[in-house]
């Protein structure tokens, strides 16, 4: 942890290190403690709705990336081998919580995360093989643009010194993130990888994801209800009519919060077109003036 905190002072991306604090003052982030996942499972639910599920070890493609569709990540507890604490080769307790646990109290990251699981339900088998990929090159071995300068997002290089170093010292390897060409990139997990994949922001790669889920032939859609917890499978007209029609109540209620806000806005424009006016009869500037 102590070595990592360097790297990422310069390497990790702003939404990563925006989060630091809340975990430290809420599940115990501390080099002499090791957070319990009954307390990151509370913050995460509190912060994006993400619920932690502990498992044994790796969980076929399939199985992990439905997971992620109902906002639910599988996480590992046992921890690497003491005779290199710098690199493991499959996820462990100081992966999940170093390298996921900080994203995934992003909303916006938890929802990048939860559209790969989306995406992959109903999906076929080579399907899923190609979003597991692309989840492994951006989720685990992520970059992107800020402030014109490279910074990681990718789980697998935040929690390991070791492959963090390799990859922001290899530029020749660092290429932008193209899903088609991607998804055909092999994952290695038992040495560095031979790419990393960059994006301008998180937002573009959601994007890009979403154009290649349309590739996906799937003879339904699926959306995730927040209110029961469920994914619901959009197969007919008359549950997507349904659908229309619950949206339609939340766009009213973004429709009036933004007349209210504009409403404020003109107020404070009216406000300050009278303090104008008043400077122009005067002759003196509303800032010097006696009443004022």
């Amino acid at each position: 942890m102590r070595e990592l905190h360097k790297l990422y002072v310069k390497h990790a991306c702003r939404e990563y290190l925006e989060n630091w604090p809340e975990l430290v003052k809420y599940c115990g982030y501390r080099e002499d403690n090791i957070p319990q996942l009954q307390d990151v499972n509370t913050f995460l639910k509190r912060k994006t709705g993400f619920q932690l599920r502990p498992v044994a070890g790796y969980l076929s493609p399939r199985d992990f990336l439905s997971g992620l569709a109902f906002r639910v990540f599988h996480c590992t507890q046992y921890i690497r081998h003491s005779s290199d604490p710098f690199y493991t080769p499959e996820p462990d307790c100081c992966h999940e919580l170093l390298g996921h646990m900080p994203l995934l109290a992003n909303p916006m990251f938890a929802q990048f995360s939860q559209e790969l699981g989306l995406n992959s339900l109903g999906a076929s088998d080579a399907d899923i093989e190609k979003l597991a990929t692309l989840y492994f090159f951006t989720v685990e071995f992520g970059m992107c643009k800020q402030d014109g300068e490279l910074k990681v997002y990718g789980a697998g290089l935040l929690s390991s010194v070791a492959e963090l170093r390799h990859a922001i010292e290899t530029n020749d390897k660092i290429q932008r993130f193209d899903p088609e060409v991607t998804c055909h990139q092999e994952c290695i997990i038992t040495s560095y990888q031979n790419a990393y994949y960059y994006s301008e922001t998180f937002e573009e790669a959601k994007e890009k994801m979403r154009e290649f889920a349309d590739s996906i032939q799937k003879p339904f859609g699926v959306r995730y209800n927040p209110y029961t917890q469920s994914v619901e499978i959009l197969s007919n007209t008359d549950k997507i009519v349904a659908l229309v029609s619950e949206l339609r109540g939340d766009l009213c209620i973004v429709s009036n919060a933004l007349r209210k806000i504009h409403a404020e806005d003109e107020a404070v424009e009216n406000i300050n077109n009278m303090l104008h006016k008043g400077m122009n009869v005067s002759g003196v500037s509303p800032e010097k003036s006696p009443e004022k």
